[in-house]
């Protein structure tokens, strides 16, 4: 392994990405690869290794926010806490948000699967995020298990009702994604037991998504737009479909990412070309050179989804 892949592994902060709700996000890891509260069928990197509810501190917030400081040039839209696992399982989240808010007025966001927000400590730790963007796949305990196989310790109602307070607590933006499965929850009984929770819930938007990347089980499918179109209107009258990221863009060149970045990318989310020349400010001729390094050391491999080529981190 070379050193930028080892310096790789060690940073946290990745990006800026592209992001189909954030514009230009600068992504924050908060937790080890795969440590999370759900094993979700649609996940698109791997089966989760470890599988918990035990929340834990693996950097300290003062070693992130100077990471995050030295990544403000150009500025992101959002600073975002996500990754390759539940980032409220990282303990100091409420110091790290407020530390990041000590040096930038950037807003930052939270994208969370929504598993722990029954924890009164969670849901205060998240307080002064400007927006938290929590995840529904599912209407009823039975299809919660199957889409999301949560931790033992997670209940459907546990879930549910954490969705709920938070939303009665928080000041900030809350925006609700609603992730739908081809032929699991298309089904007309399961779609308006979604509707039901949405109400119960009631966040300020509701965006509706499917599967984009490949996902860790192939019966995991996607559902084509215009049903997806047809079953956000039945959701909730204000619920929008989260289109593809755009395509068409022109790249502004930044101050020069390199090998180490597009990795540090992919070992959190895996890319197409355009995407990786979008969100690093790179020209695509640029990224198809050190995507194709990578590859050939191993580094990284290809995946396809509907004719688009894919490329993520080696497992």
């Amino acid at each position: 392994m070379t050193t930028d892949q080892k310096q790789a592994q060690r940073n946290c902060v990745y990006g800026p990405a592209p992001s189909r709700r954030l514009g230009q996000s600068l992504g924050v890891d908060l937790v080890p690869y795969k440590t999370c509260t759900y094993d979700c069928i649609y996940c698109q990197l791997d089966r989760t290794t470890h599988k918990t509810t035990e929340r834990s501190e693996w950097l300290s917030p003062d070693e992130i926010v100077t990471e995050i400081r030295e990544k403000l040039n150009p500025a992101p839209d959002y600073i975002t806490l996500t990754g390759s696992g539940e980032p409220t399982l990282y303990a100091s989240i409420g110091a790290l948000i407020a530390g990041i808010k000590a040096i930038t007025a950037i807003p930052v966001a939270v994208m969370t699967n929504g598993s722990l927000l029954w924890k009164p400590d969670i849901r205060k730790s998240l307080a002064q995020a400007d927006l938290v963007m929590p995840s529904l796949c599912a209407g009823t305990e039975y299809l919660f298990k199957y889409v999301n196989r949560a931790h033992p310790n997670i209940t459907f109602d546990k879930m549910v009702e954490g969705l709920i307070q938070f939303r009665r607590e928080f000041q900030g933006q809350y925006w609700l994604e609603v992730f739908v499965l081809s032929g699991v929850t298309t089904v007309e009984a399961q779609v308006e037991n979604l509707a039901r929770c949405i109400e119960r819930i009631n966040p300020d938007r509701v965006q509706v998504n499917t599967v984009v990347r490949p996902p860790v089980e192939g019966y995991a499918t996607p559902v084509p737009k215009e049903q997806l179109e047809r079953i956000a209107r039945r959701l909730h009258e204000t619920a929008e479909v989260i289109a593809e990221y755009a395509r068409g863009f022109q790249v502004i060149p930044g101050p020069g990412a390199h090998q180490k970045d597009i990795l540090a990318l992919l070992q959190r989310r895996p890319c197409s070309i355009a995407d990786l020349a979008c969100g690093l400010s790179l020209y695509p001729h640029e990224v198809t050179k050190y995507v194709e390094e990578l590859r050939d050391q191993g580094a990284v491999e290809e995946a396809s989804r509907d004719g688009q080529v894919y490329y993520r981190g080696a497992m």
